[in-house]
């Protein structure tokens, strides 16, 4: 994939958003539907490579000192996780909902979400034993949690 390729698609995203066309729920259920593809296919093709970038994003946003660093490395983790399907569209696709995403949270504002670390290196051993099945369901858990959690923040942000 080139740099800058994904751009306009991004930023294509990231104005729908802004323009209500796409809503919260809208995002959050995308989220975790796309996750169950790229998990499923990553499964399959990622690498030793791919592998050692996800622990080490696990690692930073373990060490990261503040919710933002922490949220930044936890979007970024889906990206990641999106190139080991090397397929350049899922990858550019799962980059643009994560750029939206990251609007999302900073209108919703800081959570403290501490499943989501116990839950990834969970994740990490389903996927390194490319037990598609087990990696699926562990990333869809975390995320439909996230989901409610996320939601009814919008929903007490949007009613205040």
């Amino acid at each position: 994939m080139r740099p800058g390729s994904s751009g306009v698609i991004v930023n294509g995203l990231r104005d729908l958003y802004h323009l209500g066309a796409i809503t919260p729920q809208q995002l959050t259920e995308a989220r975790v539907w796309m996750s169950e593809i790229v998990v499923r296919i990553a499964c399959e093709r990622a690498t030793d490579e791919d592998f050692a970038a996800l622990d080490a994003n696990i690692d930073a946003a373990a060490k990261a000192p503040d919710f933002d660093q922490r949220a930044r490395h936890n979007r970024e983790f889906h990206v990641i996780l999106a190139r080991a399907t090397r397929n350049p569209i899922i990858a550019i696709t799962m980059e643009s909902l994560m750029a939206v995403f990251g609007n999302f949270i900073a209108q919703i504002g800081p959570s403290d979400n501490t499943f989501i670390l116990p839950s990834r290196r969970r994740f990490m051993k389903h996927l390194r034993a490319r037990d598609a099945a087990a990696a699926a369901a562990e990333m869809k858990k975390a995320l439909a949690r996230l989901q409610t959690k996320y939601m009814d923040q919008w929903d007490a942000r949007s009613a205040a």
